[in-house]
């Protein structure tokens, strides 16, 4: 995008999509329905019971974590029976919801208004491909697995595993059916959709043609498989033993050869999530500040977004400028204090007159931060007319309890 533009090669406009009763559109919470309206009805879409995912998605900085936060609190407090799960490692929703910790577990936050309910995690990679494990192996064969040297490091953080966890995760909480909706608060940056690559990515890995030779010895068997190994093997073995080290290429093919009864399964489920994030009931908000380097960020995630035909709800920008003189421009304010600094007041003193133009000066300033996000906010628009957009005003301080959150949710929903 330039100058609030797109850099993405997806459908402009018209590509965005979303088929909640938020955007004018049908009831359904998500699915093919094309956005309408200009303003994002964030209550709308939480209050309709079709709805049993949002994605807040959206660069680092934009206050994405608070927004998902609000909007679970503030469905919660609807009436909803919420989970928040967070992908994002920094410990900001544990301390808004006033927990002391999150984890892999779901936790119930107190505090809560009205009939519903509110509970928060983060997803724990390592916990979470434990769980994968003991679930659809064998106890020995489990135990084998986590065992494992190799497995160790690749369920701890190898790259891509959080891709792969959070479909595992999203998949195990949608299954459990105990929450009438799910908020999914993503990472940072660009790569918090790459857990929609999750499936096609697991799947070039695992039909790779390192695992399928690391898997053949394995599946022939015997000394057949003894042969095959020093034969069809000692080249590339060879080859990768010098560059990783023996003992671990070993690890490596004692891990595939345990993993290979679940390799289809981790592509089955993975295949599901993917197609349960297309399906009516979901809907995804990207979230943004009114600067320029967010909203071509923001441009990115509703290109991509429309070319995997995901549900997109529209757009949340954070932290709107405002003023309570809008009718003062920022000429006439600089201007008026000019004047008071160069020809002061008969019926003031200096101090008086030292202080107002100050804070004309500051007013000054302000009404040119909302000019240049008005600007960069319609380049968006004129780009994406069809992406309903809510503004959420500045807050004067950071949001770190449940009240902040409930402000935040006003916001959203244009009661405050």
């Amino acid at each position: 995008m330039t100058n609030g533009g797109t850099t993405g090669s997806g459908t402009r406009g018209g590509g965005a999509t979303g088929g909640t009763a938020a955007n004018g559109g049908a009831a359904g919470g998500g699915g093919g329905v094309r956005a309408t309206g200009s303003r994002l009805a964030v209550d709308a879409l939480i209050d309709d019971p079709g709805t049993r995912i949002i994605v807040c998605c959206g660069s680092g900085g934009v206050g994405k974590t608070t927004t998902a936060a609000a909007i679970g609190l503030r469905a919660a407090e609807r009436g909803r029976k919420v989970v928040v799960l967070t992908i994002d490692p920094a410990r900001r929703l544990a301390q808004s919801m006033g927990l002391t910790e999150l984890d892999n577990t779901p936790r119930v936050v107190k505090g809560v208004a009205g009939d519903g309910e509110l509970q928060a995690m983060m997803l724990d990679m390592k916990r979470t491909f434990d769980e994968v494990v003991l679930a659809h192996a064998e106890p020995e064969r489990a135990r084998a697995i986590m065992e494992n040297p190799f497995y160790q490091s690749l369920s701890a953080g190898f790259a891509g595993t959080q891709e792969y966890m959070a479909m595992e995760k999203l998949g195990q909480l949608r299954d459990a059916e105990e929450w009438d909706l799910i908020v999914v608060d993503t990472p940072p940056s660009r790569s918090a959709l790459d857990f929609l690559d999750a499936p096609n990515r697991l799947g070039s890995f695992l039909d790779g043609r390192v695992i399928r030779i690391l898997t053949a010895p394995a599946k022939v068997g015997g000394r057949s498989a003894m042969r095959f190994l020093n034969a069809g093997m000692g080249l590339l073995t060879g080859t990768l033993g010098k560059i990783f080290g023996a003992q671990l290429l070993t690890d490596v093919q004692t891990f595939v050869s345990a993993m290979d009864s679940m390799f289809g399964g981790f592509r089955e489920r993975a295949d599901r999530t993917y197609q349960l994030l297309k399906a009516p009931g979901t809907a995804f908000l990207v979230v943004a500040a009114p600067e320029r380097d967010a909203l071509r960020e923001a441009a990115y995630f509703v290109d991509r977004l429309a070319a995997d035909r995901m549900p997109l709800a529209g757009l949340v920008l954070n932290r709107v400028h405002g003023s309570g003189a809008p009718q003062l421009t920022a000429e006439r304010a600089l201007a008026a204090a000019e004047a008071l600094e160069e020809n002061g007041s008969e019926h003031s003193s200096p101090e008086a007159e030292q202080l107002a133009a100050g804070l004309l000066r500051l007013h000054a300033e302000r009404m040119q931060i909302m000019g240049r996000e008005r600007r960069t906010r319609d380049r968006f628009v004129s780009v994406y007319p069809d992406v309903p957009i809510v503004e959420v005003a500045a807050l004067p301080g950071d949001v770190h309890d449940l009240d902040g959150l409930r402000a935040i949710g006003d916001r959203l929903s244009g009661a405050a």
